[in-house]
């Protein structure tokens, strides 16, 4: 068999994984460039003074993440229509030559800019890697590889939450810390780009549906009801993910009163190992489960939506309870919960678009899911400034998950197996 097996293929060869293992570090960069900045709080604006306003910095993570919905759509198109490996490639070098340059703002003017041209840059890498994984494993091993991957995203968010000790640190600092990570990953681009490579797709078939144009994409996809619904799913759990991926070091630095070190790890640690190990273990049970059940998937993905709900509320309460150990006990049940979710939403798309379409439909999601995890950052931020409890608040994100958890429930795969 070709090692570069395309879809009718049941089993993958070497190469597939070896995309599995080149992706992983891409992806733990792409995390760790914009998690750091969430554990050097403190730091960033004790330097850059005219940040000022907690409400500016939510409006600052908002920009990045509107900036990336709106073109995430972009680079999905452009990676089914033309090349994954460039689209993936180009994205890698470009943010992380930004990231380099966000060590030497020096206003928050600065930072709002460098922080939009990340999001500018990232928007292109997911949509591609996931499609591109998804173009080599076929049915069988789907979602481990997927799940895969996306321990990379875990990996990068562990690492971000160290930044704190970083930005702390007299000989690196904040600044040294974003300009060592740009270079990492400018290098990086160089041997990536020699050794990874597109599927290599059989003929068109006669009467086989040409490669759509843009708004023929967007048709396609608006027009299919499981679609629009694995859209919503995916939105309302990140809205509380972007909050306790962008706040929670601030969260439990202010509400326990503990050093920005030691916040920014326990925000991301713990949650963050509990989801790789969710990710592999819900990867493998959803691969299990749909050589029995043509809907393995959406029920494995349901389960960790269970899961996030009580972990949200949980969250919320043990900051009025202060309590240190129920707010790290829930932020592992969501890391859980968020495994099992987070690796199973590009297989679920395969079920229910066409091969064409699936960089394109994950950009959409990425559109919709971010543009809203924009407006939380900045609301959550906003809400903050006027009193408003953080139990409130999460309680809020934990009844729009159980919304969530029964959208997930009416999708219908298109067949059981799909390429």
């Amino acid at each position: 068999m070709d090692m570069s097996s395309t879809e009718g293929s049941s089993s993958p060869g070497r190469y597939a994984w070896m995309v599995v293992a080149l992706l992983f570090p891409v992806a733990m960069l792409n995390y760790l460039d914009r998690q750091m900045i969430a554990s050097m709080k403190l730091s960033v604006m004790r330097d850059i003074s005219d940040i000022g306003l907690e409400a500016n910095w939510g409006y600052m993570l908002g920009q990045f993440k509107w900036v990336y919905a709106f073109l995430s759509p972009v680079g999905g198109y452009l990676a089914d229509r033309f090349s994954r490996r460039w689209t993936i490639c180009g994205s890698l070098f470009g943010w992380s030559a930004i990231t380099f340059a966000t060590g030497h703002v020096d206003s928050y003017q600065g930072l709002l800019w460098t922080r939009t041209l990340m999001g500018i840059s990232e928007a292109f890498y997911i949509p591609a890697a996931l499609a591109l994984i998804a173009d080599y494993h076929t049915g069988p091993t789907r979602s481990r590889a997927v799940g895969m991957h996306q321990m990379g995203i875990y990996f990068g968010v562990i690492l971000g939450g160290f930044g704190g000790y970083a930005a702390e640190s007299p000989t690196l600092g904040w600044r040294g810390a974003f300009n060592f990570t740009g270079l990492a990953g400018v290098l990086y681009a160089v041997p990536l780009f020699l050794l990874l490579r597109d599927v290599k797709r059989p003929p068109a078939a006669v009467g086989a549906p040409a490669k759509a144009s843009p708004l023929g994409s967007l048709r396609e996809l608006l027009g299919n009801s499981s679609f629009i619904l694995l859209v919503l799913y995916f939105t309302l759990p990140a809205l509380a993910g972007w909050v306790v991926r962008d706040w929670m070091p601030a969260i439990l630095q202010k509400s326990f009163n503990i050093s920005q070190g030691i916040a920014g790890v326990s925000a991301t640690l713990y949650w963050q190992a509990a989801a790789i190990v969710a990710a592999l273990g819900g990867g493998w049970w959803a691969d299990r489960w749909m050589r029995r059940n043509e809907r393995g998937r959406i029920y494995v993905s349901a389960t960790g939506m269970l899961l996030i709900i009580p972990a949200l509320f949980g969250v919320g309460n043990s900051t009025g309870l202060n309590s240190f150990g129920l707010a790290i006990a829930s932020l592992v049940l969501f890391g859980i919960g968020w495994g099992f979710f987070d690796g199973n939403n590009m297989p679920i798309l395969c079920q229910i678009v066409r091969p064409e379409l699936r960089a394109t439909g994950y950009g959409l999601m990425n559109f919709v899911s971010i543009s809203c995890g924009g407006f939380a950052d900045w609301g959550f931020g906003l809400m903050r400034d006027r009193g408003i409890s953080i139990n409130a608040i999460f309680s809020v994100f934990a009844s729009l998950c159980v919304v969530s958890l029964m959208l997930v429930l009416l999708i219908r795969p298109k067949e059981r197996t799909v390429q």
